[in-house]
């Protein structure tokens, strides 16, 4: 992958949780609604870009049955995905600027107030592994720091959920909270914080995946505290929100994009009717010693 990493500070867990620590099952804050700003088409075209994408990656996938090795599938559908976004973007959209995972990061975005944040393909891992559908595509437009219009496909179930028209939060299912963690590296928070809560763990594999678990109502919580990028959380985050449902980070606040450094480690992605207990769970936790 060309894009640099950037390493997350060795500090952050400390720092997170004396935050948690300061706010309490604190109220989380609002946003500033900038959805406006953004013409319908802006919408339907990273719903289209998306499904593109996926389709692509779909018909990649096949050769892992003819002998193609899943580690080569996995690096062909990274590139091809990002080289088709890249491409599709810079033609639609010669004035935005374009942060993706697969691609060279340059300072010259943060000059733009439209930017594209892409992940190419989420969820790698399962994409290697033949029938698992727990992968993604992630194409979002954030405006001002904001996302504001994103489509998140699932290219195996041939779903495409996208702010293009945001989905239906139906009613809650009965029953112990549903959270949905990562199938291969659950962190020990999340496991409290699921304990806290009387919730079922949902094992699961790409962020896409998870945050639209929640959307469609598989799920009601996805907290996630193990480090992620911009292009993990941008385009669920758009889907997520404009489906009515809460997201921010850990401590309530914002989710901010086309930053610097694009580490976003962390998110809270939940109905509107658990979001007080979510955070008084998170403020608990966070007062437990380790």
């Amino acid at each position: 992958m060309r894009v640099e990493r950037h390493q997350p500070c060795h500090h952050y867990d400390d720092r997170k949780k004396r935050l948690l620590n300061e706010m309490g099952p604190r109220v989380p804050e609002e946003e500033p609604d900038l959805s406006a700003s953004v013409a319908p088409a802006d919408h339907l075209q990273a719903a289209r870009l998306a499904g593109e994408a996926g389709r692509l990656l779909v018909e990649l996938r096949t050769g892992i049955n003819a002998g193609l090795s899943p580690d080569e599938a996995r690096h062909e559908g990274d590139q091809r995905s990002h080289q088709f976004l890249a491409r599709a973007i810079a033609e639609l959209y010669p004035e935005d600027g374009l942060l993706s995972e697969e691609g060279a990061d340059s300072p010259e975005r943060l000059g733009h107030q439209r930017v594209w944040v892409v992940d190419p393909l989420d969820g790698t891992r399962e994409f290697g592994e033949p029938g698992r559908s727990d992968w993604a595509v992630h194409v979002c437009l954030s405006v001002g720091g904001q996302a504001v219009a994103g489509a998140v496909a699932l290219p195996a179930l041939g779903t495409v959920l996208s702010t293009a028209e945001p989905p239906r939060l139906g009613v809650r299912a009965p029953g112990p909270l549903r959270l949905v963690v990562s199938r291969t590296r659950p962190p020990a928070a999340v496991e409290r914080i699921a304990k806290f809560l009387g919730a079922e763990l949902v094992p699961m594999g790409s962020a896409g995946a998870k945050a639209m678990a929640v959307v469609s109502g598989q799920a009601d919580v996805y907290i996630h505290s193990g480090g992620q990028y911009e292009w993990d959380s941008a385009a669920p985050v758009a889907v997520a929100h404009s489906a009515g449902l809460h997201t921010s980070r850990l401590d309530g606040s914002a989710l901010v994009y086309n930053q610097p450094n694009p580490w976003l480690p962390d998110l809270v992605i939940c109905r509107p009717d658990v979001v007080g207990p979510v955070f008084k769970a998170l403020a608990e936790v966070a007062e437990q010693p380790g």
